[in-house]
Parts: structure tokens; C-alpha cells; sequence
């Protein structure tokens, strides 16, 4: 019987009929495979791949074509950085296609991030892994260039994990001060402000916890002392809402100024005001100054000495 089974298979691929059906198969495969839900598609193709090297080849292939999958936005650099030291960050991750620092047109200066595009996308995720990495003194994060900066930074939790950490020494570190906050929890993000030009710390810095709990324990924390001084602790939202508010004028309110008499007053600006003129003499001699000075009633009248 097996004997007969042989010779039919033979029979078949020397008519080409072997083409045939593995059309057919396929056809066959996708009709079944149209309706199955992405979990399930996910699920059977990774299991092929771990058994057939061919599939997983093909599939790395495929998931690798479009730069989309590859490329990393990278924030939160430091103001020397340059785009070697920016790939040598991340060389260990895996092979790099393209990385640079943008730089402004104007000055030629960087403006604090960059992008990494990856030769395969298995290399983007396992960067991704560890989105924090120090990078010449600074906590820099990084995320898939195609979500921009609606990454892990703009999580509707930010404004209660980050932290505005003022009256910092001037010796102050990015290092020293991530280190000393570390203890409350895990950071995601954090560095001294540096001024462009000079390089120089201003005195103060940002810390953004991956928790809220942890982001409240360093509030509440009482000895907040680094460097030798007392620093302010702080939801940085609220530091910069108190900035805001400080920069703002003064609000003018109106008051309602008393008008001399015959001119309509405001809000009766249709009235039609009945106005009596006294008779007025003029004498020669007269050279003398009035002794009630004409004005706005109420306001003082100066007048210059003669």
C-alpha cells in the first residue's frame, strides 16, 4: 500500500501537478489565516520562527524594511554631546545605520537631542529595554522617533513624578545628583541645568521618577541636604506655574474717574447733557491766577514756579 502511495506522489510531481497544489495550499492558508485575530497570528509566526530558521530570517526581513521600527529619538543630552559619542552609547545595543545630534542652523550649537536609527529593529528593542542612559554627564531617555514626544514622557502621571530641585551648588553633578535622589525609587529621567553657552550648572535640575510613590517620598523627605546645602524640593509643574505668575503684571482694574461737570458720564453716553454757561469778564489787569486751577476733580493741579 505504501509502495502504491509512492508511486502516486511520483506520478504527480513528474506532471507538475506539485506546483498545483502548493498553490492551492497557500490559497487555502490564507483563507484560514483572514479571520484569526493578531494575538493569534503573533503567536503561530513566533513559534514558527523559534523552529524554522528560514521563517525567522523572513520575518527579521520583513519587520526590518521600514526604518520606522528602527529609529530612536534620544532627549535629553548634554550640551557637548556630539553625534559620536551619541552612537557610541548605543553601539552596544547593535549594528547603527545613522546617528546625529541636531544642531541649531544658526549657532551650530546642539539643541539637546538626537536621533539613532538601527540596522535591524530586534537592536531598537533592546535599547528600548533601558530607555535611560548616561551619556556625557547626563540622564538621557529614549523612545521610537514615530511617537515623538508622546513617549513615556508625557504619561497623564508626569506632573506628579517630575521634580524641580533648586538651590543646588554649583559643583553639584547630573551624576551626583541622580545618585542622591535614587534612594527614594527608580529615576527615568534627571540632569543640572547647564546653561548653553557657558556649560556652567544654574543652580538647579529635574528629576522624574518612574512612580508617584517615589516622587512624594523625596518631598517628603526631611533632610533634603546635598552638596552642603539645603535644596528645594518640589512638583516642578507648581515651580513653574509660581514662575509664570511672577512674570505677570500686575491686573489694572478700572475705577470709575470723576468727569468734570457738562461732559457726559460713562455708561449715559447718549444722554444729552444740559449745559448753562456763566457770562465771563475779562479784565486786563487781571494777570493773576484763577484761585480754583481747572481740572479733573479730585487730582492735584501742578504748576510750575514763576
Amino acid at each position: 500500500m505504501e509502495d502504491v502511495k509512492k508511486r502516486k506522489v511520483g506520478e504527480a510531481v513528474g506532471n507538475g501537478e506539485t506546483s498545483s497544489s502548493s498553490s492551492s495550499s497557500e490559497e487555502e492558508m490564507r483563507l484560514l489565516l483572514d479571520p484569526l485575530p493578531k494575538p493569534q497570528l503573533v503567536h503561530l509566526l513566533s513559534k514558527l520562527g523559534s523552529q524554522y530558521p528560514s521563517i525567522a530570517e523572513e520575518i527579521r526581513s520583513i519587520a526590518s524594511a521600514d526604518p520606522v521600527h528602527r529609529k530612536l529619538f534620544v532627549r535629553g543630552l548634554a550640551w557637548n554631546t556630539t553625534s559620536e559619542t551619541l552612537c557610541a552609547a548605543f553601539q552596544v545595543h547593535g549594528e547603527i545605520e545613522e546617528g546625529a545630534v541636531i544642531s541649531d542652523k544658526t549657532t551650530g550649537k546642539s539643541r539637546g537631542y538626537g536621533f539613532i536609527t538601527f540596522k535591524h529593529m530586534e537592536s531598537a528593542h533592546n535599547a528600548l529595554k533601558a530607555p535611560s542612559k548616561m551619556i556625557d554627564g547626563r540622564l538621557a531617555v529614549c523612545n521610537l522617533a514615530c511617537e515623538g514626544l508622546s513617549g513615556a514622557s508625557t504619561t497623564p502621571d508626569l506632573a506628579q513624578r517630575k521634580l524641580y530641585i533648586g538651590g543646588l551648588s554649583p559643583n553639584i553633578t547630573s551624576e551626583e545628583l541622580l545618585k542622591y535622589f535614587e534612594k527614594h525609587g527608580d529615576i527615568e529621567e534627571g540632569s543640572v541645568a547647564y546653561d548653553k553657552d557657558t556649560n556652567v550648572s544654574r543652580g538647579f535640575g529635574f528629576v522624574t521618577y518612574k512612580t508617584v510613590e517615589a516622587a512624594k517620598k523625596a518631598i517628603d523627605d526631611p533632610n533634603k541636604i546635598l552638596g552642603g546645602r539645603n535644596i528645594i524640593v518640589k512638583l516642578a509643574d507648581s515651580h513653574k506655574g509660581k514662575s509664570l505668575q511672577t512674570q505677570l503684571p500686575t491686573a489694572v482694574v478700572p475705577m470709575a474717574l470723576p468727569m468734570a461737570a457738562g461732559y457726559p458720564q460713562p455708561g449715559n453716553a447718549h444722554a444729552q447733557p444740559q449745559i448753562s454757561y456763566a457770562p465771563v469778564t475779562l479784565k486786563k489787569e487781571s494777570l493773576g491766577l484763577p484761585s480754583t486751577p481747572m481740572g479733573i476733580g479730585g487730582y492735584p493741579y501742578y504748576l510750575s514756579k514763576q
